[in-house]
């Protein structure tokens, strides 16, 4: 089978009258770019010819089902919501969700399937005082997320952010891996090395049946942490409630202007 990884297809805007319609044929155009017949399909979600050919001809179907059609192709299914930038002002969602910024008028929410990892970027991680101070030590070696996306590569920069009452930039670590398992197999194998307690973790993943750990190396105590009020001033920043990417000017000083850091 083609392999479909990192391709993009591209979606059109159409009337809710032909929705049905251009679904169905978005789908018909991906199987057979995939080089699988409709009765290949069909054996591989072990339902009738009949029942593909109903979907790619009134793309009627609910998201689970086009979740296995798309998946028995070899693909991956995502769902976004996208706000303009009129819209974020209309609604001032500002930094209510922490959503990925693509691009400089557009804010893209993940509803449904894996955040993917925008490349050459490096993040800023929010963390409480307790445990970025243990970051910085060594002692705290893994970082529990509700959501991060698992596509992040191994040595991206994660810039650490202590909350309040610190309120400063502190340090720096690569991110060797990000791993994504059911939420008690995250406390069984990393507990320890994310140095939380079990009341703390429930409370943490309540209401999720996934939880993201990120393995730090190479961590580096910036000799002079920068506070909140630089932070804002030079570039503009605001404490992200989970993680952001770091701006171009933000990454650009943090590397040339604290790359004197103690280890």
């Amino acid at each position: 089978m083609p392999k479909l990884t990192g391709q993009v297809v591209k979606a059109v805007r159409v009337q809710n009258t032909d929705l049905g319609r251009i679904v169905g044929k978005s789908l018909k155009s991906l199987r057979e770019l995939a080089g699988v017949t409709q009765m290949e399909l069909a054996d591989r979600l072990e339902v009738g010819q009949a029942a593909i050919s109903k979907i790619e001809n009134r793309g009627d179907v609910q998201i689970s089902s086009l979740q296995k059609y798309v998946h028995a192709l070899g693909a991956t299914l995502r769902i976004e919501a996208t706000f303009s930038a009129k819209a974020l002002a209309e609604l001032s969602i500002g930094r209510a969700f922490d959503a990925d910024l693509q691009d400089d008028d557009q804010l893209v929410f993940p509803i449904f399937g894996d955040e993917l990892f925008r490349a050459q970027r490096d993040v800023v991680l929010s963390i409480r005082p307790n445990y970025s101070t243990k970051i910085m030590q060594g002692i705290k070696t893994v970082e529990l997320r509700r959501r991060f996306p698992v596509s992040a590569p191994r040595g991206t920069i994660a810039y650490i952010y202590s909350t309040s009452p610190i309120q400063a930039m502190v340090g720096s670590a690569e991110i060797a891996e990000v791993v994504k398992l059911p939420v008690a197999d995250i406390w069984k194998k990393f507990n320890k090395m994310a140095q939380i307690e079990r009341t703390s973790f429930n409370e943490y993943f309540s209401g999720v049946k996934y939880g993201f750990a990120l393995r730090f190396t190479n961590v580096r105590p910036f000799n002079h942490p920068i506070d909140l009020n630089e932070l804002r001033k030079r570039f503009a920043f605001e404490p992200p409630q989970s993680f952001l990417y770091a701006t171009p000017l933000l990454r650009t000083a943090l590397q040339d202007e604290y790359s004197n850091v103690s280890y």
